[in-house]
C-alpha cells in the first residue's frame, strides 16, 4: 500500500484457525517480515518479530515500544480489501 508520505509498505494479513485476525508489515517490502508479525499479532508466536527500523514510522515505533500499532494513521490501510476467510 501507499503511505501517506509517499513510502510503499507490504501489509499482510493473518487468521488463525479460530479466527483471530493479526496485520504485520514492511516497509522493506519483505513478505516473510510482514507475515511473521502478522502471525505473532494473532497469537501464534511468543516472541515480537526483530525489525530494524526503516522509516521511523509511528507503526515501527509503536512495534518497538511494545504498544499496539495505530494502524488508522495510514488511510490506506482502512481501504485494503481482504479476500474472505
Amino acid at each position: 500500500m501507499r503511505l501517506q508520505a509517499g513510502q510503499e509498505a507490504l501489509v499482510a494479513r493473518v487468521v488463525t484457525k479460530d479466527g483471530k485476525v493479526g496485520y504485520g508489515f514492511s516497509f522493506r517490502l519483505d513478505a516473510a517480515e510482514a507475515r511473521h508479525m502478522a502471525a505473532w499479532h494473532a497469537g501464534l508466536g511468543k516472541e515480537p518479530p526483530r525489525l530494524e527500523p526503516a522509516l521511523g514510522h509511528p507503526w515501527e515505533k509503536a512495534l518497538l515500544a511494545g504498544e499496539p500499532i495505530p494502524w488508522n494513521l495510514e488511510p490506506g490501510f482502512a481501504k485494503l480489501a481482504w479476500l474472505a476467510n
